[in-house]
């Protein structure tokens, strides 16, 4: 089964292991914020990605010197489940963020934690993988993470503009909040803050190649309308000469007409340009349109 974009991008961000221990601290608060379940009653974080899953353990050591009470194996397969139970680890975890067990109702982003930029663009990057997806951009631009905590999609929403410089929409579902972009540029320069620069690069390669499949079909679609229009301006001036000819007014036009004509009538698929080529001496293509417009005027008139 092929990979998606959005494991390619997780993969990605999960290759670059913070060195510096706020970084790491910050990185887990993202994760924390946007996991299945992060309280006094334990810590919960379910995720699909192999690299993530790899990462988790290390991270955590890093930052609070602990590990998990339980996690999947190495060859665990489909969703992998890590979970922290032990009510001092869960202690630790909190206190670190400024929050207690027993006693904090509502989480939200500490931002003493996020002092450094460094650190604001780790608590991003924990944000995307643990409740984040980026749309493949062959199918459509849309970044999304989410949270069933209000007050941290309201604070991220603002550090977004602080370090983006750019407000991602917002809209809820199923209990969560949801903060979004659709715009292909906003998702590469949020994509790029956050580590996945190739990722990004993918987005800007897929948009250029939709730019240039549409304007090959516009220039495919104007063409195939200009050759329309000059077959049927070419059956329109072959009908008139004809007609000319039929009532014998043809030998009576003047010698360049009637040498525009027999072009016409020896050339029916020529351009205007290739018949203009043909006149001796030749002549303009705007004179060569003239001339045979002429004579379509001429059989209308024999017509009547």
């Amino acid at each position: 089964m092929s990979i998606s974009f959005s494991a390619l991008a997780k993969a990605e961000i999960c290759r670059n292991f913070p060195t510096k221990h706020c970084c790491a601290v910050a990185e887990c608060f993202g994760i924390l914020l946007f996991c299945n379940s992060f309280g006094g009653d334990g810590i919960r974080i379910i995720t699909e990605s192999r690299e993530l899953g790899q990462a988790l353990p290390k991270l955590f050591r890093k930052a609070f010197d602990l590990g998990f009470d339980a996690a999947p194996e190495d060859t665990a397969t489909g969703k992998l489940v890590f979970q922290i139970t032990d009510p001092v680890k869960i202690d630790a975890v909190m206190s670190a963020y400024g929050f207690s067990s027993r006693d904090t109702l509502s989480l939200h982003v500490n931002l003493p934690v996020l002092e450094e930029d460094c650190c604001k663009a780790a608590f991003l990057r924990g944000a995307f993988l643990a409740g984040g997806s980026v749309t493949d951009p062959g199918k459509g631009y849309h970044m999304e993470i989410s949270t069933t905590h209000q007050s941290v999609a309201r604070e991220t929403y603002a550090l977004m503009w602080e370090v983006l410089g750019f407000y991602p929409k917002t809209a809820t579902r199923g209990g969560s909040v949801i903060l979004y972009l659709k715009q292909s540029d906003m998702i590469c320069d949020c994509l790029t803050y956050i580590g996945a620069a190739v990722s990004a690069m993918g987005i800007i390669e897929a948009k250029l190649e939709k730019e240039l499949n549409n304007k090959v079909n516009r220039r495919c679609n104007c063409d195939d309308a200009n050759t329309t229009k000059v077959v049927e301006a070419a059956q329109e001036q072959l009908g008139a000469i004809r007609t000319l000819k039929e009532t014998g007014l043809l030998e009576q036009l003047p010698a360049k007409l009637q040498a525009a004509a027999i072009a016409r009538l020896e050339n029916p698929e020529a351009s205007l340009t290739e018949l203009a080529g043909l006149m001796e001496p030749p002549i303009s293509k705007p004179a060569m349109n003239h001339r045979l417009k002429k004579l379509v005027q001429l059989a209308k008139e024999a017509a009547v």
